[in-house]
């Protein structure tokens, strides 16, 4: 089957499609006007879609027989950032930004079906479309929880995702962890507030914040072992309202991120250990805390057995030279799928110089290199036969 062909057909209206959705972004389980887009795409291609979780949009593509289920997934939501491109396509919905790359997700894997029901007769077994909601957020537990991975059951997912820091041509893909644990953390440490002036009269909640932040990280440099990876970040520090007060609290919000199952009872624990660290630097000066920890997603693990049949199309579609081991410390609720059947998350490299496509994620000048989504469509594609037995 000669599928590059037929996406070079469809390259204009790939291109189009992710126009429109990063002109109209939309925030998690927000999707509405996106969803109403893919589902009015999947009616055209004579497909039956069905919403689940208010935003998300699921599609079966049946093939010529019963047989294995395979899911293939795109986020289809945006991040609360402020666009700086100027470009023709430019969000029109202010502080509303696909800045992560999901408006070609969701682009990619419409052309993909397009092209897998005009084969269809071709595939021995079942197609799950998943556009999913609330990607930042870890929303697809909730659509596991509203039965995702039944009817029909799940045997095997695949999910693509378009990556700046990779160059364009380039796939990265690796068996075990790909993508980072992720915990989220507020600890509020208590004082007692004072005149600034008279300091030794107060309990300084903001020196004690200020130790912590730089005490937490000899615990991912000095007690976890550098071979398995931990960042300890803190994004958020709040306290005081005016210059000349100490006030009573000070809180701080971050996040830790780890590629190993971590948590709690596990041998490295980071929560357990930013717990105990920050009780003790807190009591060494006067200060007391609470330690609150949430895990937001647990680390994306490839099987090794679907690694090895994506690697293989890949090196088919852009030669095993720029066929890569990549994994990454974000975070990606792709875990949900990864952990219940064996899955492959695949970074398809959109890094061009030439076309300002190296800015990094969540930054307000991303963007990408759309000749990339081609690759992205036929990787979809040929994963789909080479998974069900039939390349030729």
């Amino acid at each position: 089957m000669e599928f590059k062909a037929r996406i070079a057909e469809l390259k204009e209206e790939l291109i189009a499609l992710r126009r429109d959705f990063h002109m109209h972004p939309e925030l998690g389980f927000q999707e509405y006007r996106t969803a109403e887009k893919v589902e009015t795409f999947l009616k055209g291609l004579g497909l039956s879609p069905k919403r689940i979780a208010d935003t998300g949009v699921v599609a079966l593509i049946e093939g010529s027989s019963p047989g294995p289920v395979l899911m293939l997934r795109a986020d289809i939501d945006a991040l609360p950032i402020r666009e700086e491109n100027d470009l023709p396509y430019t969000s029109v919905n202010d502080g509303v930004m696909h800045a992560c790359g999901h408006d070609a997700h969701t682009a990619m894997l419409l052309i993909a079906a397009k092209v897998l029901t005009e084969y269809r007769n071709r595939i021995p077994g079942t197609v799950k479309l998943v556009f999913q909601p609330n990607e930042e957020i870890a929303g697809a537990e909730k659509l596991v929880e509203q039965g995702l991975m039944k009817n029909p059951d799940v045997n095997a997912a695949l999910g693509i995702h378009i990556w700046t820091p990779l160059p364009s041509g380039q796939i990265g893909i690796q068996s075990g962890a790909v993508m980072a644990s992720m915990d989220v953390f507020k600890i509020v440490i208590q004082g007692r507030g004072g005149h600034t002036g008279y300091p030794e009269s107060a309990v300084d909640p903001v020196i004690a914040a200020s130790a912590l932040v730089m005490d937490a990280q000899r615990i991912q440099t000095r007690e976890i072992s550098l071979m398995k990876p931990t960042v300890i970040m803190f994004g958020k520090i709040e306290g005081g309202t005016k210059n000349n007060i100490i006030p009573d609290t000070v809180t701080l919000e971050g996040s830790m991120r780890y590629l190993y199952a971590g948590g709690s009872g596990s041998e490295e624990d980071p929560p357990a250990r930013l717990k105990r660290l920050a009780e003790a630097v807190c009591a060494v000066h006067g200060c007391s805390c609470e330690v609150h920890v949430e895990r937001e997603n647990s680390a994306v693990v490839n099987d090794r057995g679907m690694v090895e049949l994506v690697h293989k199309t890949a090196s088919q579609i852009v030669g095993a030279d720029r066929v890569v081991g990549h994994a990454s410390m974000a975070g990606e609720d792709f875990s949900a799928y990864a952990s219940r059947v064996p899955a492959a998350f695949v970074f398809l490299g959109t890094g061009n110089p030439s076309k300002k496509s190296t800015y990094p994620h969540h930054n307000p000048r991303f963007n990408i290199d759309e000749d990339t989504m081609t690759t992205g469509v036929e990787l979809f594609v040929r994963s789909v036969f080479a998974y069900f037995g039939n390349t030729t």
